[in-house]
């Protein structure tokens, strides 16, 4: 190793900027010689409409050791990097006098804490959700302040609950009380977004070359790379393999989905026209590019809405033809009940891919895992009662080794979900006093 690399440091080709995982090259030597640690942690924010089969997700035991219950078996591989924290509530999701809409309250709420204002017209009104609270603060540090990504697109004006306006069921994120942050859904369009960078004539040629030719974005940028690896230890060079090896393999799927979906422009670019068919290969290509954006220090605050709150989607892949909100209203039918855990374990088994790949990759401080936080959950406990206490949510990730996992934590019902999002944001170095209805920082874990 001849120099120390800058963490910033991007490699450069037409139209494409490539940001870099964390290499040993990028460290001062006495941090690689001495016990300090160098950690970047993130933060991630999973969302699961509809509420939770509760009796097949909570476990029966508290604190470690706990069997994992029917909902969260696909955790398995993963069981001591994550727990669940069982009485976590938002009391902002009830009505509180506004009457029905629970589903487009629960997910306003969900990150911010404070009660919506009920209205379908353009007067929406909610308040900074603990995500953008964080990339308020640390989005000078990357290219990106935050991503918000989901597997469903949402309206941001008309009626989609009960007189409330379509913009709180289809987002969680709000950089303010009246500014939603509108996810993407297209993975190719997140694609671009991360590595098609540069002067915008650049750019189209970058994508034209792209999909005349078959090309990766490693094409445009390999001069750059080969110039780095001169300057690289043999693990660094191992570790700018296996990155590049993980943007041509989403690269692949990406093209394999496009040829499907794409319709060409009279330049003769693929304009991607839609999203995967396949909902669990959705979920999974946006969950690696989430995790990319993570690796390559592009972002450290994103949110995922595995699907807007209220959603009917069908789930025939696992044998569920019938629509997930129609199922979340079981009425205590086993027939239904069923198939609302069926549904949830379909959710969870998404969430353990997305884990297990984050925990395989390897930093010069444990793995991207152990230097992240991921809540996973939703703003609703049972679907059939609507309410908003008691609600199913796990938090995975070690933040630097600052978090004791593998625990059941149950607090007493009502606790303010807000607790959570505060101790997590001291774990990012963002200490807050208050967001929304928080007593205070939640304890136990951290």
């Amino acid at each position: 190793m001849s120099r120390l690399i800058p963490r910033r440091t991007f490699l450069k080709g037409i139209g494409t900027v490539m940001a870099l995982p964390l290499l040993e090259a990028m460290l001062p030597l006495t941090a690689l010689a001495s016990s300090a640690k160098v950690r970047t942690t993130r933060m991630a924010f999973l969302f699961v409409p509809n509420g939770m089969s509760m009796p097949h997700w909570t476990p029966s035991s508290e604190g470690p050791g706990f069997v994992l219950p029917e909902v969260l078996q696909p955790l398995q591989r993963v069981r001591g990097q994550f727990s669940v924290l069982t009485g976590l509530s938002q009391r902002n999701a009830f009505a509180l006098g506004d009457g029905p809409g629970d589903h487009a309250r629960s997910a306003a709420a969900w990150l911010t804490g404070v009660h919506p204002k009920k209205t379908a017209g353009a007067d929406i009104k909610a308040a900074i959700s603990a995500d953008q609270v964080a990339a308020v603060r640390l989005g000078h540090l990357t290219p990106f302040p935050s991503i918000e990504i989901g597997c469903e697109r949402g309206a941001e004006a008309g009626n989609c609950d009960s007189g409330y306006s379509c913009a709180y069921s289809s987002n969680i994120s709000w950089r303010g009380e009246s500014t939603p942050m509108a996810k993407e859904v297209n993975p190719r369009l997140i694609f671009e977004r991360l590595f098609g960078k540069g002067e915008k004539g650049e750019t189209l040629e970058s994508r034209v070359l792209r999909s005349r030719y078959n090309r990766s974005v490693l094409d445009f940028v390999m001069e750059d790379a080969s110039r780095l690896r001169t300057e690289l230890g043999v693990r660094d060079q191992r570790k700018l393999d296996e990155y590049f090896t993980a943007v041509r393999e989403i690269e692949e799927r990406l093209s394999k989905f496009d040829r499907v979906t794409s319709t060409a422009n009279a330049g003769g670019v693929r304009i991607p026209s839609g999203v995967p068919q396949d909902y669990s290969e959705h979920i999974r290509l946006l969950g690696d590019m989430m995790i990319l954006a993570f690796e390559s220090d592009l972002t450290r605050v994103a949110t995922f809405m595995f699907a807007n709150e209220g959603s009917n989607r069908s789930y025939p892949l696992i044998g569920v033809p019938e629509g997930h909100h129609d199922m979340s209203h079981h009425g205590t039918d086993p027939m239904k009940l069923k198939k609302k855990s069926q549904i949830d374990q379909f959710h969870v088994t998404q969430l353990a891919y997305i884990l297990e790949k984050m925990a395989s990759i390897k930093e010069p401080e444990g793995s991207l895992l152990d230097n992240s936080m991921v809540c996973y959950g939703g703003g609703i406990g049972d679907g059939d009662r609507h309410n908003h206490d008691d609600l199913p949510i796990l938090l995975a990730g070690r933040a630097g080794g600052t978090i004791h996992q593998g625990v059941h934590a149950v607090y007493p019902n009502g606790t303010p979900l807000n607790n959570l999002f505060l101790s997590m944001l001291d774990r990012m170095g963002l200490p807050t006093e208050t967001l929304g209805d928080s007593t205070g920082k939640l304890e136990h874990l951290f």
